[in-house]
């Protein structure tokens, strides 16, 4: 069964859900959240198959529906909830809340496909009115709370340790492939505690180093190369994100003045992580001084983007965001340059939002290093 604080985390969440749904200029009296990561977000559920309804008027109105192959998982991880046994879980929670003289039900607009919606509309049986929302949950998402927080740290302290552990063993090498690389840091990671790995982790070396989201090949790292590794941890579901470019055994003056381009532009953009900011105020903060330098068109992603049940989640900081960062929000701040047919640099963090200094979660160094 869920441990009474975490599953008291839960019922908070849904608390924040229900007065959403519950104000405003067109409240609701359910809401049905057919996002599994939502679900989880919600009720702690991690299985394949799930709805949520969460109602307006109080929490003996929350059913989870799951199917009968996880009858124990959904006693153990949301035994404070009614659940619900059925195949069609949405179209199930839709149909019983009409039934039950729901009239304004809502719906994950955003999630939900024009087959699925045409099965509510069935359910309802002329009965109520289908409504559809987004982004309610992913509001809710942006605002990590301590025991969130908790597993992000410990996502990137895994990290931390399985990056050290495979420059100590001299694993990073001339000779080595992209592809060794990669793997003997996910190898890493799993020894030190991950749950899985956020992503297939970026192995990037030489000329490749300058593709912002490669994919690790048999290509040989050679001495000179820029290297560049991205990758993360997950550990309860929260996921881990650090980027960190090495160069092996000798560097070259372009190779340092690239580096510490990156470095003080991402020094600016953390710098500008306070409660409340512009997001596009953030990314410019950094973006201005790659631009300064004559290297505007070699950046050519967002500064970040939020971090938490699944790798890439509101909020975005980016030319393009909308919107102000949120004290307790978990993001990335990962600047980079590259210049196609030499090498690029990406160097990242993940940090969580306070009302003071960010907390830096991703303690490896990020000097200027010759491996």
């Amino acid at each position: 069964m869920l441990s009474a604080p975490l599953s008291d985390e839960f019922a908070r969440r849904r608390e924040r859900l229900r007065t959403l749904i519950s104000t405003g200029p067109e409240p609701l009296d359910v809401f049905v959240v057919s996002d599994l990561t939502n679900v989880r977000y919600l009720s702690g559920f991690t299985g394949s198959n799930a709805a949520l309804s969460i109602a307006a008027e109080g929490s003996e109105g929350d059913r989870i529906c799951t199917d009968g192959r996880y009858l124990t998982q959904v006693a153990e991880q949301s035994g404070d909830l009614v659940a619900v046994i059925a195949r069609n879980c949405t179209d199930e929670l839709v149909g019983a809340a009409a039934a039950s003289g729901a009239t304004r039900i809502g719906f994950e607009a955003d999630v939900t496909t024009v087959a699925t919606h045409a099965r509510l509309v069935d359910a309802l049986e002329g009965r109520g009115q289908l409504i559809g929302r987004t982004g309610l949950v992913a509001e809710l998402r942006e605002v990590k709370d301590d025991a969130e927080i908790e597993l992000l740290r410990r996502a990137c302290a895994i990290g931390d340790a399985a990056l050290a552990e495979i420059i100590a063993d001299g694993v990073i090498r001339a000779g080595a492939t992209e592809r060794e690389v990669a793997r003997a840091l996910e190898s890493a990671m799993f020894r030190h505690g991950a749950d899985e790995i956020s992503f297939e982790t970026i192995v990037a070396a030489g000329a490749n180093s300058a593709i912002p989201h490669h994919r690790p090949t048999p290509t040989a790292l050679s001495d000179g190369d820029f290297v560049k590794i991205d990758f993360g941890a997950v550990a309860g579901g929260y996921h881990s994100d650090m980027t960190r470019t090495y160069v092996l055994s000798r560097a070259a003056d372009w190779q340092r003045e690239i580096y510490d381009l990156v470095s003080t532009a991402q020094a600016a953009g953390r710098a500008a992580l306070k409660a409340g900011a512009d997001l596009r105020g953030i990314d410019a903060a950094a973006r201005s001084v790659i631009e300064d330098a004559g290297y505007g068109d070699q950046y050519v992603h967002g500064l970040g983007h939020g971090v938490g049940l699944e790798i890439h989640e509101a909020p975005g900081i980016g030319k393009l965001a909308t919107g102000t960062l949120p004290s307790g929000a978990a993001v990335t701040v990962e600047p980079g340059v590259y210049l196609p047919g030499r090498g690029g640099v990406r160097i990242e963090d993940t940090l969580v939002v306070t009302d003071g200094e960010p907390e830096l979660l991703t303690a490896t160094d990020k000097t200027f290093t010759v491996i």
